[in-house]
């Protein structure tokens, strides 16, 4: 019977994967909080005011977009090489595209040119994200067999650590020099302390072993073929429904951490009272993707997934009220209860949840490529929102408020197709085509007991 305390090298395991999602996520959401705040008036200066946030939203949004091809690329050579080679690439990619967006020029000095390397950087953000996430997961969810769903977790509690310091840090700058110098300059700051964190987190990194998972089939299956083109022959319903799962959750935090900044100013919210109730959710939400996460050991990924869906369909209509009000406190607690509890039952599970749906041969890629495919969600809802409002003659958010319970109802149908997942064991395989390599009595070799994921094509 397995041991259920967790071993020295899965503690530093799980911990390399935090620090590494903090420090990732904290360059990924410094510019989110720039793009809605600062980068209309710093690279997007010739554009009408409302033409310009959209613009700088846009930047935003191409992040996301790269994130798949991120995933595919580092998944691919994750699978076939080892995760922890892409994690510390993916890593030193990333800290060195936010410190220099820290060094770009602005439209007044350079012209187009500022927008143009602006979006190349951020495209290069992205790509680095891309392939981030699914190998931190791995390293955490590949080296325990139990509380696999916590373990697993830490990846994605870094998030909002990383949201946290980064609006903590925008804040604390913007605080030191006032609005109209941040915008002039001290919105590079936060930016420049890449370089910091990029050096703390390559240190931690580079003490963690390879995933024991990895190395199995590695010894399993050898000559295993191209991961990408093995997870859409061998699992692409499963692959679809991932996608499915995740992207309620993505579309929520995309409405939380970035449109509910741009639409607060708009309608005469103060800056700090916006970033302020996000600073307070982030620090709840660590709490509450590791909660979560927890409890989905016990009661399983799809219970929690399902409440997290239902949830974020309801919040959806009191958000926007909240914010309307221009209360701080209520606005505060419209944050809280959205990033701090809800999103956090579908978000924190999800990391256990997507470890668990595809083979050890192409995990990185299969797990990637579905949670990379649902965060464009995240990138595209704020400029998604913020053209509805624009088309909008009454200004209701009524219609934004429906989008995203229409989302949350698709990821209430692809949960209860993928079935619970939570006592697979990773080395089973699950795919009907499996390689050639795995026999039947490495089957019963590896033979625990499990819900799901069903083999493709068969009913949950």
């Amino acid at each position: 019977m397995a041991s259920s305390r967790p071993t020295s090298m899965l503690k530093r395991a799980a911990a390399s994967a935090y620090l590494g999602s903090v420090i990732e996520y904290y360059d990924f959401f410094v510019y989110s909080v720039c793009a809605a705040l600062v980068f209309k008036d710093v690279f997007f200066s010739n554009l009408p005011p409302l033409v310009g946030t959209l613009a700088s939203l846009a930047t935003f949004t191409t992040g996301y977009l790269a994130r798949p091809l991120g995933g595919i690329v580092f998944g691919h050579f994750g699978d076939r090489l080892g995760r922890k080679r892409m994690l510390v690439l993916t890593m030193i990619i990333m800290g060195v595209s936010s410190t220099a967006i820290g060094l770009l020029p602005t439209y007044e000095t350079a012209g187009v040119i500022a927008p143009i390397l602006l979006i190349a950087i951020r495209i290069l953000q992205g790509f680095a994200l891309g392939g981030e996430w699914g190998g931190a997961v791995l390293m955490s969810a590949e080296h325990t067999t139990v509380n696999r769903g916590f373990w697993a977790s830490f990846t994605n509690a870094g998030g909002p650590t990383g949201t946290l310091t980064s609006s903590l840090a925008v804040t604390a700058t913007m605080a030191a020099m006032g609005v109209e110098e941040f915008i002039e300059w001290g919105w590079r700051l936060p930016f420049l302390v890449s370089v910091v964190l990029l050096i703390v987190g390559m240190i931690v990194r580079s003490k963690v072993s390879e995933s024991p998972e990895f190395l199995r089939a590695k010894d399993r299956s050898p000559k295993a073929g191209i991961p990408i083109i093995a997870t859409l022959k061998n699992q692409p319903l499963t692959l679809l429904l991932s996608i499915g799962v995740g992207l309620s959750a993505f579309m929520f935090q995309g409405l939380l951490t970035t449109y509910s900044v741009a639409y607060g100013v708009q309608i005469g919210v103060d800056r700090q009272t916006i970033l302020n109730g996000l600073s307070v959710a982030s620090l709840f939400a660590i709490f509450g993707i590791l909660a979560w996460s927890r409890l989905s050991d016990k009661l399983g990924r799809r219970p929690l997934v399902i409440w997290g869906a239902v949830l974020i369909a309801v919040w959806g209509f009191a958000l926007f009220p909240l914010i309307e009000t221009k209360n701080g406190l209520l606005i505060t607690i419209g944050m809280v209860v959205g990033q701090g509890i809800i999103h956090p039952m579908i978000y924190g599970p999800m990391a256990g949840l997507y470890s668990e749906l595809f083979d050890t041969e192409h995990r990185y890629t299969g797990a990637s490529l579905g949670y990379q495919i649902a965060g464009i969600g995240a990138g595209v809802s704020p400029v998604l929102f913020a053209s509805i409002m624009s088309g909008s003659a009454s200004g209701s958010t009524i219609p934004l408020s429906i989008v995203l319970a229409v989302v949350a109802g698709i990821t209430i149908l692809c949960i209860i197709r993928l079935g619970e997942t939570k006592s697979r064991n990773l080395s089973e395989r699950i795919s009907t085509a499996a390689p050639a390599a795995a026999t039947e009595s490495d089957d019963h070799a590896t033979g625990a007991q499990t819900t799901g994921p069903k083999s493709e094509g068969t009913p949950a």
